[in-house]
């Protein structure tokens, strides 16, 4: 049995509405842009690429999302409401901002030393595991909450945390260490492979 279903029909109804916009989007946006360009004044371009990584990602599953709820009739996760701008059913414009700098803020913990082992481990996997699981208990209370959802029963902190937030922060902080030309590849073909999908999905009304 899924969780509230009707959730579903209520999100789509407010799916990339203008009726509440508001101005917390600028201050978002404004936020943004600071965090970028003083990364670009420093040329840490490694912090740029760990951003870009971990939001291209996230654009990636919201897509995929989005098809899901396409095909089956309900998404794997809704965020029913509280935004200002409804981009995809399972995502609002002020997350959607969020993902924007959480790759390179949180690339800026990583240690120096990309070959240090933690408990034997590479630290880049340590650090992605555990980011990603501090995300994932986040979700936690939100779910709980009018303004997010996780439809089906069996959706919940454990497979966000190793389905959605482990790949994210991997994406990031391999991107942190990988070479100019090869982030420039990754990110090239992720970037125009969800720019292709949106252009694609959303004129035919699967998104």
């Amino acid at each position: 049995m899924l969780r509230n279903p009707e959730i579903t029909v209520q999100t789509l109804e407010n799916l990339r509405k203008l009726d509440n916009l508001d101005w917390i989007v600028v201050i978002c946006l404004a936020f943004v842009l600071y965090v970028y360009m003083t990364a670009i004044e420093q040329k840490k371009w490694n912090q740029i690429a760990a951003g870009l990584a971990l939001y291209g990602v996230h654009w990636f599953v919201e897509i995929l999302n989005a098809v899901i709820q396409k095909f089956s009739g309900h998404a794997l996760w809704t965020a029913s409401g509280g935004t200002s701008y409804l981009i995809l059913i399972g995502v609002g414009i002020e997350i959607s901002f969020m993902f924007s700098v959480a790759g390179l803020i949180l690339s800026k913990i990583l240690p120096e030393d990309r070959n240090l082992k933690i408990l034997g481990i590479n630290n880049r996997i340590v650090f992605a595991v555990v980011n990603a699981f501090i995300v994932a208990l986040i979700e936690i209370p939100l779910a709980a909450s009018p303004i997010f959802h996780w439809v089906y029963p069996w959706w919940g902190m454990m497979t966000v945390w190793i389905l959605i937030y482990i790949p994210f922060f991997l994406a990031a902080f391999l991107c942190y260490d990988a070479k100019a030309r090869t982030n420039k590849i990754f990110l090239g073909s992720l970037y125009g492979l969800n720019l292709l999908l949106l252009l694609i999905l959303i004129p035919m009304g699967w998104i």
